[in-house]
């Protein structure tokens, strides 16, 4: 899996194909490679590691247009699956009949085959001869032993054969100007130009060219030529997509200044979290406003249980939805890894709200925890970024972030934006069950205050680059925090993880002294969250049990209280707040530990190895 790029059109297709690469580098992958379409031919060119090799391969960038006078394409940069990242495993991948010369169809491919073995075997015995050691290869063989003259049927007709997910895109030597394009549970955009169509896995790349795109449902297959889009399910019958206009623009995808795309999303933060509460406080109420998620305060009343499912930073802030929904509405709720929710057979019903949490909207567990979970007949919501992502449109109710465009592999807005999304809807719940108006009235203002916390943590970016030489060189952490501090503490420990290469845990802190203590180190510093309120002076106790074993401490507590002075090698300070609002400037400071530490040791920062952006397979 990775980044598809396509293009059908009247100008060069080559440098078109390249930017759009370029712009799903953030996505993280290890090869990249490129099927230019003429009537010549189709010309294949590919590589280990960055787009960059690419552009050298196919030679000075400024006689790109010349090659081939091509004005169809398909481009790809590939995260290893089915084989080590080489040249031979890169896509595109190319087919032909036993014998025959000459490429006659090619595809790029995001997903899994998982009935590719079997499928290989066959085609194996017919006389077709494979390369590399891919499931994409496999596909690529299947279509074009279909193959003739049409490529919409060789493509439904092979599609209708696996199993497994599949983003592709297809271009055949005999219909030089079209692509074909298809989507099983992984994402597939068709961006509408005037002369033009370009179709991408996401819609950064071809922002540049488009804002109006057409996202397909699963099992859709689209043909395009030039200006025109043809869609049809797999069986082949009409079908009928709505367009939509994308509402953030080209330049927010761009550093604008920051030598890192991660540095520049962390400073977005006050703006971000405003726009995902603006509108949605109602201050005289004491309430919030989510019309998205179409439920009455009759219906919420009525509420058994809340389900919050997610993966990775996803699910750390569900997490802290968790805490919130409990403490405030009083309604039972649960954290569920969304990889595991649909294998065990979850109980979930009616009375039960299932909130899929997940940035892209594409996230492949996320989605199939939210069809088993519709399948059950629960009440399903979204809470994603990505207007017209899979997930949005499959619950059909819910929340967008309005975090704009998050470039870098690790989350950091996204994260925050998430969390204002759940105490806006812990307050909702809260509103339709126990809490008074006077008490909604407070909430509100404590989610408002929050942007200019964060301001504040922001003002101190220098004094934590500072701080961070002094960990640069640890290879293990351990991050501790009790209540709302322990979601934190796990964003904490994966940003640090994700990004500089450091090992780290993250613990509740009363279970730090439950075996893991036997590790302690002078050499293993502790990150310990103590902002002022319940739990701090007991995670305080456990972090004089650390400093007793040698071990440096940091320390994220409020400003001004000079209880914990004693306790920390170094302090960062975050305004003060309740706990369940502290929850996002003290996330911001760890973000900024993580960024300065990662930065000081040398690491790729916005494209950390082996990681994924989005991540579409199970």
């Amino acid at each position: 899996m990775c980044g598809i790029v396509g293009y059908s059109g009247t100008q060069s297709a080559a440098p078109i194909l390249l930017n759009g690469l370029k712009r799903l580098e953030y996505r993280g992958y290890d090869s990249a490679g490129l099927a230019l379409v003429s009537p010549e031919g189709i010309r294949v060119e590919k590589c280990e590691g960055k787009v960059v090799n690419l552009v050298n391969q196919l030679g000075e960038f400024d006689k790109i247009p010349s090659l081939g006078g091509a004005t169809a394409g398909i481009a790809h940069t590939r995260w290893a699956t089915h084989g080590p990242p080489t040249t031979v495993n890169a896509h595109p991948h190319a087919a032909r009949p036993a014998g025959e010369e000459g490429n006659r169809v090619t595809l790029v491919h995001n997903g899994i085959i998982e009935n590719y073995k079997a499928l290989k075997a066959r085609l194996e015995a017919d006389g077709r001869v494979f390369v590399s050691e891919t499931d994409t290869e496999v596909l690529a063989h299947l279509v074009d032993s279909f193959y003739e003259g049409d490529l919409v049927k060789a493509v439904t007709t092979a599609l209708n054969q696996v199993e497994g997910t599949f983003g592709i895109a297809c271009v055949a030597i005999d219909e030089p100007g079209v692509l074909v394009v298809a989507r099983r549970g992984s994402p597939i955009v068709i961006g509408l130009g005037e002369d033009e169509t370009l179709v991408a896995s996401d819609a950064a790349a071809i922002l540049r060219y488009t804002r109006q795109v057409i996202y397909l449902d699963d099992n859709d297959v689209a043909r395009i030529e030039g200006p025109k889009v043809d869609i049809c399910s797999l069986d082949a019958m009409p079908v009928t997509r709505e367009s939509t206009q994308i509402d953030w623009s080209d330049d927010a995808a761009e550093k604008g200044g920051y030598a890192h795309y991660m540095l520049k999303e962390i400073f977005e933060q006050p703006d971000s979290i405003w726009n995902t509460i603006r509108g949605r406080m109602d201050s005289d109420r004491g309430n919030s406003v989510l019309s998205g998620l179409n439920v009455q305060p009759r219906d919420l009343a009525e509420l058994h249980r809340v389900l919050l499912i997610g993966c990775g930073t996803s699910l750390n802030a569900g997490l802290v939805g968790e805490y919130a929904i409990e403490d405030f509405a009083g309604i039972p709720a649960e954290v569920e890894q969304a990889a595991e929710f649909r294998y065990r057979n979850p109980i979930v019903g009616s009375k039960d709200l299932v909130l899929a949490i997940s940035q892209s909207g594409e996230t492949a567990d996320t989605l199939a925890a939210v069809r088993e979970a519709v399948d059950k007949g629960a009440l399903v919501a979204g809470l994603v970024n990505v207007v017209g992502s899979t997930i949005a449109r499959e619950t059909g109710r819910g929340i967008y972030l309005h975090a704009g465009p998050e470039i870098s592999v690790a989350s950091t807005k996204a994260f925050t934006s998430q969390v204002s999304c759940l105490l806006m809807i812990a307050l909702k719940f809260a509103r339709a069950a126990r809490m008074s108006r006077e008490r909604g009235v407070r909430f509100v203002k404590e989610i408002e205050a929050i942007p200019d916390q964060v301001r504040e943590v922001l003002k101190q970016n220098d004094h934590i680059a500072e701080i961070a030489e002094n960990y640069i060189k640890a290879e293990s952490a351990f991050y501790i925090g009790r209540g709302y501090m322990y979601p934190v503490a796990l964003e904490g420990a994966l940003k640090i993880k994700e990004i500089s290469y450091i090992h780290a845990e993250a613990f509740h802190a009363a279970e730090l002294k439950h075996g893991s203590i036997a590790l302690l180190t002078e050499e293993l510093p502790i990150i310990a969250l103590v902002p002022d309120g319940p739990g701090k002076d007991k995670t305080l106790s456990n972090v004089a049990e650390c400093r007793a074993r040698g071990s440096k401490v940091l320390l994220v507590a409020t400003e001004g209280d000079d209880e914990v002075n004693d306790y920390g090698d170094d302090i960062i300070r975050i305004p003060a707040a309740p706990l369940h609002a502290a929850v996002i400037p003290a996330t911001v400071a760890l973000q900024l530990f993580a960024y300065h530490v990662a930065r000081l040791r040398g690491c790729p920062i916005d494209q950390p190895r082996n990681l994924a952006k989005s991540v579409t397979v199970e």
